[in-house]
């Protein structure tokens, strides 16, 4: 793996280790509170953080985690196995244990990168922070020019497609393939009125913060198979937002969707929109989840006319949490994808071409 560039450094622990400051908070009844040391460019940084002894997520979750540190801001990430890379992007208010069920099969012969994004799942969380789709472009960017990635295939879901594809465009080189899961990346042609809810003013913050009510809803109106949300399940979904503090990312993606063209939002997204002829020769594949009341038929739609040779799956028993519903229906899907890409050629476009766009740094 090369050296962080400048300005930046990496945080790795190992496997079974909980990582600490992406859950740092006040102690609860209960909690076993742990300092642990990070060693950054040398110097010794000491955190303390609350999570139960060994709580039974892990399990579901086994995987080591590194960070890249930049302006003091660490990301947090997976990087299992080795091969073409797979980089994963999550939504919102998911964090990289949404990806565990392709990251287990797949990393045995792929290189799977899982990012959080700042503010999100073992990512630090600061309170006074830039969070915007821009910026999340920008921080994935940079992880991908940290971790080298070539001929990468990006696989997103919700938030990330916009934020993963925003990355495309700024890196075109880098990029292979695309794999997208309910998501967008287009000004939204509606808002749900369950997530208009959300952004009341005073009102919807304090729900979404005070009482995770965005995340935990979720658990509930995200999938179509309720089984599938296991005592184990939820857990892993909500640990890493635990406090009102550790919520500040789901708050602010919600407050980030543009309802008009004088949100900054709106003007980045039709950026994206307009760049992505530019990634239309890459191979593309769409999985649906067609009972999904947030990201709708009509977004899917407009995804297949932005990429007019992707092949399309729509499963009609699965939600917007599309992996949690059909992960062993997706897992053959992605394979055979995955090895198709991996008997072509690594053709790509040349040139970053949307840097003078301002879509990415």
């Amino acid at each position: 793996m090369p050296a962080a560039r400048s300005g930046a450094a990496e945080r790795t622990r190992g496997t079974n280790r909980p990582v600490g400051r992406g859950l740092r908070g006040p102690r609860r009844p209960g909690a076993v509170q742990t300092v642990h040391t990070w060693q950054d460019a040398g110097v010794g940084i000491s955190y303390t953080h609350h999570m139960a002894a060994d709580p039974a997520w892990r399990r579901l979750y086994p995987f080591a985690s590194h960070s890249l540190v930049r302006d003091g801001v660490a990301q947090h990430y997976v990087d299992e196995g080795q091969g073409r890379p797979v980089l994963l992007v999550h939504g919102n208010p998911t964090w990289s244990f949404y990806w565990r069920n392709l990251i287990e099969p797949l990393r045995c012969r792929y290189r799977m990168v899982a990012v959080d994004h700042v503010g999100c799942g073992l990512s630090d969380k600061p309170q006074a922070y830039d969070y915007t789709l821009a910026r999340h472009i920008d921080n994935l960017v940079a992880l991908v020019d940290h971790l080298d990635l070539r001929a990468a295939t990006l696989v997103a879901h919700d938030w990330g497609g916009a934020i993963g594809l925003g990355a495309a465009l700024a890196r075109p080189t880098r990029f292979r393939s695309l794999v997208l899961f309910n998501t967008g990346a287009f000004p939204p042609p509606y808002i749900p009125w369950r997530i208009r809810a959300c952004r009341l003013p005073w009102l919807g913050s304090w729900c979404v913060r005070r009482w995770n009510l965005f995340a935990r809803a979720a658990l509930h109106m995200a999938v179509a198979r309720p089984e599938r949300m296991t005592a184990d399940v939820r857990a892993g979904l909500l640990a890493p937002y635990d406090t009102w503090e550790h919520r500040v990312a789901i708050d602010r993606f919600v407050r980030d969707i543009p309802a008009s063209p004088q949100h900054g939002t709106w003007r980045v997204l039709e950026q994206i929109e307009r760049g992505l002829p530019q990634l239309e020769q890459r191979p593309c594949l769409l999985i649906w989840g067609m009972r999904d009341w947030c990201f709708r038929p009509v977004c899917l739609e407009r995804l297949m006319a932005a990429f007019p040779s992707a092949e399309v799956h729509r499963l009609a028993h699965a939600s917007h949490y599309v992996v949690e519903d059909a992960h062993e229906e997706i897992v053959p899907i992605l394979e055979r994808f995955l090895a198709d890409r991996s008997n072509a050629g690594d053709a790509s476009p040349d040139g970053d071409a949307l840097k003078t766009q301002g879509v990415g740094p």
